[in-house]
């Protein structure tokens, strides 16, 4: 019976399936999975789905960063077996060996480089995204850099990141807890931290004016000209066996002997390669000439073969890419950064506009506070003159008062001494003796009262000078107070002056009092209140052919390109001086001993006169046939 009853309830089961309402059936859940996916300056978290490709991951982190030129980059991981890896866009994120962790970090980076950073570049996130790389990639010595090269890039660094250098603000030791220079660089000279920020600094001073994004475009502009700029190595070997290096850069591939990473011995373009395939360890590139030999070498790593072939029809296609017309949304982009670089000029002139008009009002209220001190030491001293002659005319008034009592005294004096000799004259006649004493009484009662009458002439002569100087001492008191009257009224015009320099409108950068002595200032510390989308990825390992290109064309371009370098070369003369000084300078520093294979190839290739540039246009001479047979005899 149980039996029956289960075999019943088995074959009901589909139609009470049917039967069952909407809201007893069960739901399929999508589980999520996180991911992180960092920039060099940033850590972005997402939630994916368990079908998500990496295209639905790349297209948000370019999203959510604002990215528009997403043809460059890339997001890169390390599978389960530790090797680097690149996510591949058509393939979900989970069927690529990720290792299953609580969070998938991934790094995006730049995975192309441009030909020309200047005219490539167009968003600001983009340039910054590659100062970022290229920055890391020189402090890591991945990418070499003369010593002297490096210096001015930390110059450019710390401008991008401090901004204007600042005498006022700026502190010596300031730059020490920065990293601007590689290791090598400062292991190999005998130069302390301050002595190599000093020379930084100097540099640094001469950027004043430059906004970030400007400083960061300059930095890659003189990076992208160092020798391993923009090369992806990896180990090759040719039919002889011989150990060498394979460069994938953004206009062909380079081929460099094993212990020299800097020139290339021989280099072919993009425009010369029609078809590249791989069979196991063998890489075969077929040339567009099809009477010239296949370029055949041998990877060491199995499991970098599919990263070549990669990073070579990536290259490929943005060679292709740049000498065609440019893409609707290409234009866009520039006509949009065109418009932005020109606001933002507008506003840096317009920032510079009123911090020259503030530093002017600062320097004339310098002047209007020193000519204020000035004066009110001229009221002090002419109040302190004042003071001294109105006592100097006092004293002078009581010594006149004093001589006039005095002369007075003594012309009491001179009368008695009058009225005494009239007496004796009067009694002369009494007897001979008397008169001879009369005569003698009488000889020195005159000789007392001429002295007398002298003093008194001469005390009245002394009061008449008192007086003299008396009238002297009001005149000039009087003028004291004239020059003090007139002083005043010249200060309540310099009030007013001040006060119309210093009254500004609600637009205005300063906010200044209209009254001097509203600001408080003393001669000790005077102050100043102020308010104030990608091209798709190829998946039959061909290369596209440069039919619809024309030779003449391409030697057209690449003179142009040229004629361009030579150009920007020429310009940049003084800096090539600067740079010749500064390693001069510290030339008698440098420790021999601490030197790299590659300081010597460096120094070897700047004796010879050559760059890279030159170097590549020297090892492109030539058939490509030629090119291949030098390959193999390698």
């Amino acid at each position: 019976m149980l039996k029956m009853i289960t075999q019943t309830k088995h074959h009901s089961f589909p139609k009470m399936k049917e039967k069952m309402p909407p809201f007893k059936r069960k739901k399929s859940t999508v589980k999520n999975f996180p991911v992180k996916a960092c920039t060099l300056d940033a850590e972005l978290e997402f939630n994916l789905e368990l079908k998500a490709t990496g295209r639905d991951l790349y297209d948000l982190v370019c999203r959510t960063i604002g990215l528009r030129e997403t043809w460059y980059f890339g997001l890169q991981y390390e599978d389960s077996k530790g090797h680097i890896a690149w996510l591949k866009l058509d393939k979900k994120v989970h069927d690529q060996g990720i290792p299953q962790q609580t969070t998938m970090p991934f790094m995006f980076l730049a995975k192309f480089y441009p030909e020309e950073v200047a005219e490539e570049l167009v968003q600001e996130v983009t340039q910054h995204l590659f100062f970022l790389q290229v920055n890391r990639a020189i402090l890591a010595m991945d990418i070499y850099c003369p010593p002297e090269a490096s210096v001015l890039l930390a110059s450019y660094a710390v401008q991008a990141k401090f901004g204007d250098y600042d005498e006022g603000t700026y502190k010596p030791g300031m730059l020490a807890s920065e990293e601007l220079l590689p290791q090598r660089v400062i292991d190999q000279y005998q130069m302390t931290a301050e002595m190599w920020e000093e020379r930084i600094k100097v540099w640094y001073a001469d950027h004043r004016g430059m906004s970030r994004d400007e400083a960061e475009i300059e930095y890659l502009k003189i990076a992208q000209d160092l020798d391993m700029y923009g090369v992806n190595y990896f180990p090759i070997s040719n039919k002889k066996d011989t150990d060498l290096w394979l460069g994938v850069t953004s206009l062909g591939l380079n081929i460099y002997e094993k212990e020299n990473k800097l020139t290339p011995k021989t280099t072919f373009q993009w425009s010369e390669i029609r078809h590249v395939s791989f069979d196991d360890k063998k890489f075969t590139i077929k040339p567009v000439d099809k009477t010239s030999p296949n370029f055949v070498f041998y990877s060491h790593k199995v499991r970098m073969n599919k990263l070549i072939l990669d990073l070579c029809i990536g290259n490929h296609d943005l060679f292709m890419r740049r000498r065609k017309p440019d893409s609707m949304e290409v234009q866009q982009m520039k006509t949009q950064a065109k418009e932005e670089k020109s606001r933002r000029q507008i506003e840096r002139n317009k920032l510079a506009r009123e911090k020259q008009l503030r530093e002017i009002a600062e320097k004339e209220k310098a002047i209007m506070e020193q000519r204020l001190m000035q004066y009110q030491e001229e009221i002090r001293l002419a109040n302190e003159a004042l003071r001294r002659s109105e006592e100097t005319a006092d004293l002078l008034a009581e010594k006149s008062r004093v001589a006039e009592e005095e002369a007075m005294l003594l012309g009491q004096k001179a009368s008695e001494a009058e009225h005494k000799i009239t007496q004796f004259r009067l009694t002369a006649l009494k007897t001979e003796e008397e008169k001879v004493s009369l005569e003698r009484k009488t000889r020195e009662a005159e000789q007392l009262t001429a002295r007398l009458v002298d003093e008194s002439e001469r005390r009245a002569a002394e009061a008449n000078k008192l007086k003299e100087e008396l009238l002297r001492a009001r005149v000039a008191e009087k003028q004291a107070k004239e020059k003090l009257l007139e002083f005043l009224s010249r200060n309540a015009y310099i009030n007013t002056s001040v006060s119309s320099l210093y009254s500004v409108s609600s637009n205005s950068v300063l906010d200044v009092p209209a009254d001097l002595h509203a600001l408080r200032l003393n001669a000790n510390s005077p102050t100043l209140s102020l308010t104030h989308s990608p091209p798709p990825v190829l998946a039959d390992h061909h290369l596209p052919s440069y039919d619809f290109i024309a030779d003449n064309d391409m030697e057209q371009l690449s003179l142009e390109i040229e004629k361009e370098r030579v150009q920007y070369l020429e310009k940049s003369k003084h800096l090539q001086d600067q740079l010749r000084d500064l390693k001069t300078e510290i030339e008698v520093l440098k420790v021999d001993e601490k030197q790299c294979e590659l300081d010597m190839l460096h120094d070897e290739q700047v004796r010879l006169g050559e760059n890279k540039y030159s170097t590549l246009k020297k090892v492109k001479c030539g058939s490509t046939k030629a090119r291949v047979a030098y390959f193999e005899e390698l």
